[in-house]
């Protein structure tokens, strides 16, 4: 039998970009107007923080030997128990996060019919578009894929568009004159928008589970996941940044759809309308490969035993149809339990509480990645491994500052779901007591 054919490493970059992007960008210029253009400070910051995770997550893709994603990454240092707070966390993040991402796909609707919608019709809407890209699911991974490889055209597209054409219509003096107009300090000013800049990267540490699928990985995966984070960062701060200097930031600083409203600008609001139908388009099929991914990272925990079994029971076509339910319900209460003012406003709280739980993995890989290569059979030079070393912990203090800028109230939630999740753990630490034995925390 002829061997499957492998993704080249332009390829697999590609796909690292395009996986990230997704419906991320759709609502962060209206976030970052609420800054001010100095938010351009926080995506520096930013980019540099995620190459690095980037690249630990790369190297860490080749050390491990061990299965269940960072959950496997953090068990090298912090064993069982720490591979249930990874799994439970990121599980949970990404149940955040998609409530986010079909915020963004109500609030571009809304635009589009030129309607306005009460904090109530907004977790009402959102809660069914849940559900409706949950349904969708229900025919299988090969049809998701389909949707999800088509509709992600929608967002690419209008942001490379604007990334080129963009600096016609960009006004130097507008993005210089909008620079800072709260008078907020350089920290104050970087705080405040770097968990936004970070949700658009969460993702990253996806890449590197396709090593099997290109050609000389060992070279190739760490090439692929820093090009597609690079990638995928110069495109953020460039149609982010070119959009603040084309549309009036006070305006766009209230829009629900900030790229439908620099294209209006640009051209003229049939245009607009078209692209805010492209970014709906984009954003619900995100959100339905995102809805199908939570379900198998619960499916996989629950085959590993962190997770109720319920989780991983699956129908003929390999769908966890009671896991996706559960899931939906819990996103359903949690739209209902985030209710704010504004959509924005909603947004934001979702996208810090997200950004807070997916970083507590984040900093569970960093922390282990020491360990990883002590352990593993990657023959790794002394000098190099030191540096490596030294990545990780840089990377680490980059996460750290990210979930202090998230803000108390999302600090807050996010230390009581993970004080939760160690009474979780003590409930079924039980499971892995042969384990255990020589394992700590």
């Amino acid at each position: 039998m002829a061997e499957k054919k492998k993704m080249s490493v332009t390829q697999l970059t590609i796909v690292t970009a395009v996986n990230m992007m997704g419906s991320g960008i759709i609502m962060l210029p209206t976030n970052l107007a609420q800054v001010g253009t100095m938010s351009i400070l926080s995506w520096l910051a930013t980019t540099i923080g995620a190459v690095l995770l980037a690249f630990i997550f790369a190297r860490a893709g080749l050390y491990s030997s061990k299965g269940g994603g960072m959950g496997g990454y953090a068990e090298y240092s912090f064993g069982k128990a720490g591979a249930f707070m990874t799994n439970y966390t990121y599980g949970l993040s990404l149940v955040i996060a998609n409530a986010a991402i079909a915020i963004s796909a109500v609030g571009y609707t809304a635009e589009l019919f030129h309607v306005s919608i009460s904090p109530l019709a907004t977790a009402f809407w959102t809660i069914i578009v849940l559900w409706v890209a949950t349904i969708l699911n229900f025919g299988g991974p090969r049809i998701t894929g389909q949707i999800s490889s088509v509709t992600v055209w929608g967002v690419i597209l209008p942001v490379v568009f604007i990334c080129i054409v963009g600096w016609f219509y960009f006004s130097g003096h507008n993005f210089a004159k909008m620079w800072n107009p709260h008078n907020y300090s350089f920290f104050d000013g970087m705080s405040k928008s770097i968990s936004i800049t970070l949700w658009a990267f969460l993702g990253l540490e996806s890449a590197s589970a396709n090593s099997d699928a290109v050609e000389n990985p060992k070279k190739n995966v760490p090439i692929a996941v820093m090009g597609g984070t690079i990638g995928a960062a110069i495109m953020y701060i460039i149609s982010t940044n070119v959009i603040l200097g084309i549309s009036p930031i006070r305006e766009l600083a209230h829009s629900n759809a900030p790229f439908g409203l620099a294209f209006s600008q640009m051209f003229t609001p049939t245009v607009g309308n078209i692209v805010i139908a492209l970014m709906i388009i984009s954003c619900f099929g995100s959100l339905v490969g995102w809805q199908f991914t939570i379900a198998e990272v619960f499916r996989t925990s629950a085959d590993e035993r962190y997770f109720p079994k319920v989780f991983s029971k699956t129908i003929g076509n390999g769908v966890p149809l009671v896991g996706m339910i559960v899931i939906t319900i819990l996103q359903t209460l949690i739209s209902l339990m985030t209710i704010s003012p504004s959509l924005s406003k909603q947004f934001t709280i979702l996208v810090n509480l997200a950004v807070v739980t997916n970083a507590i993995p984040y900093v569970l890989t960093m922390a282990s990645i020491k360990t990883m290569q002590k352990e593993s059979n990657v023959n790794v030079k002394p000098k190099r491994a030191n540096w490596i070393n030294i990545i990780g912990l840089i990377a680490g203090i980059y996460t750290l500052y990210a979930i202090y800028s998230a803000g108390g109230t999302a600090v807050y939630y996010g230390a009581i779901v993970t004080f939760a999740g160690w009474t979780l753990y003590g409930i079924i630490s039980h499971r892995f007591d042969t384990v255990n034995k020589n394992d700590s925390i």
